[in-house]
């Protein structure tokens, strides 16, 4: 369920005729409104939809070590390949499955008083795993746990139909602005407000830090999933336009 939000602590200024210039309005019309006794308004507004997602991605894993660079370099590809496995029993597709970061680092230690000694080599895989069934994410996780991933370092949520959630936002937003507009004409005593321009800001996810909470694992086979809480994602969009009142 989409919920729409006006965020109405936006400031607006009033602005005067010659303001229209500076917004690419021609100096011929902001002429005309100055003769016919126009006002200039310069208001922001905001849209916003709340809707829960319906797609993840979790970014995973292999961190594996050998006393040669090709040692563990061979250990993490075994590693690695099962994980990707799972990823596919999983019901992941090739699209689903991108590598992310690829890294082979010397180890050493530092001993008291004496030269740093080379003691291995850490190679680590990384992939981000696009999960598209919302409810899968936590099974999802324990099965490239099981399969050998010893490395997860977030979750992140999104909305398969990104336009149409963006495109409310935007219906939420220009309503917004005709409100304000017919306040101000309103409280100015002007009247016949008119849409000069409108411009459009970058739209904004928001959402809560995901929350994964590995459960307790006891004997019983059927032991419930990683718990992943997906929460609601925020979209949001800001516009400016500029209305031209008269009196």
């Amino acid at each position: 369920m989409i919920h729409r939000l006006f965020d109405t602590r936006l400031a607006a200024s009033v602005l005067a005729a010659g303001f229209a210039a500076s917004l690419a309005l021609g100096h011929a019309e902001a002429a005309n409104a100055a003769e016919s006794g126009a006002a200039m308004f310069q208001l922001t507004a905001e849209g916003q939809v709340e809707l829960a997602p319906d797609m993840a991605s979790v970014q995973l894993g292999v961190v594996a070590r050998g006393g040669t660079a090709a040692q563990a370099m061979a250990l993490n590809r075994v590693r690695m390949a099962a994980v990707v496995a799972a990823l596919k029993a999983a019901g992941l597709g090739a699209r689903d499955i991108q590598t992310s970061g690829l890294s082979l680092t010397a180890q050493y230690e530092y001993p008291q008083n004496q030269p740093a000694r080379l003691i291995g080599y850490e190679a680590s895989n990384r992939v981000n795993a696009t999960v598209r069934d919302i409810g899968r994410v936590g099974a999802v996780v324990d099965a490239v746990t099981a399969a050998g991933a010893n490395q997860i370092s977030g979750v992140s949520f999104d909305i398969a139909d990104r336009h149409k959630a963006e495109d409310d936002a935007r219906r939420a937003a220009v309503q917004a602005l005709s409100d304000k507009a017919a306040l101000y004409a309103q409280a100015t005593g002007l009247h016949e407000a008119r849409l000069v321009s409108l411009s459009e800001g970058d739209a904004v996810d928001i959402a809560p830090p995901p929350r994964m909470m590995a459960m307790a694992r006891m004997a019983a086979p059927a032991a419930p999933p990683t718990d992943v809480e997906p929460g609601e994602l925020r979209v949001r969009i800001t516009i400016s336009g500029v209305y031209q009142l008269t009196r």
